[in-house]
């Protein structure tokens, strides 16, 4: 009669029951892209279901492999008011924040991080972070892994070497 009582589960537990159904929508929304649309997207790179890619110039739009667009993001590759329909290329190993907007012509280089909230108005260089509106950079010569995981800076091995060195 002293039975304990069950554990809890959390609403997180029981959705990531399903991941693999958003990572099924993914990959139908991947090829969608790709074969009709005919956007240049690498199959490795994860784009959320809610982010929004330019359909009126399609083969503008370039993304690199390992490369993550968050939600609710927006990559443009045309300027009607302009009749200016350039390509949009993003390049490996990116992470592009949620709710940013990557504005058509713009090149963001390999290995960079577009913050949160970003509206990217000039080419992002390789290895840096951008953040603001209009999105400025806030930090170079970064390393980063698949999808723009941050890597830790590299400390010497020994600090006591180095602090004799000093």
């Amino acid at each position: 009669m002293n039975e304990s009582p069950k554990p809890k589960r959390g609403l997180l537990s029981d959705l990531n029951k399903f991941i693999w159904l958003q990572r099924f929508f993914n990959r139908i929304r991947l090829w969608v892209f790709t074969r009709i649309w005919g956007m240049d997207i690498s199959p490795t790179a994860v784009i959320s279901l809610s982010a929004k890619l330019d359909k009126t110039n399609p083969k503008g739009v370039h993304i690199g492999s390992h490369t993550y667009v968050a939600f609710q993001s927006v990559i443009l590759a045309h300027d009607m008011c302009r009749r200016y329909r350039p390509d949009t290329r993003i390049g490996s190993n990116c992470f592009i924040g949620g709710r940013s907007i990557v504005m058509p012509g713009i090149t963001v280089g390999d290995g960079s991080i577009v913050g949160a909230g970003s509206v990217v108005t000039k080419d992002v260089p390789p290895g840096s972070i951008v953040a603001g509106n209009p999105a400025k950079v806030i930090r170079t010569g970064i390393s980063v892994g698949p999808f723009g995981v941050l890597r830790p800076a590299v400390e010497p091995a020994d600090k006591d070497a180095s602090v004799a060195i000093s």
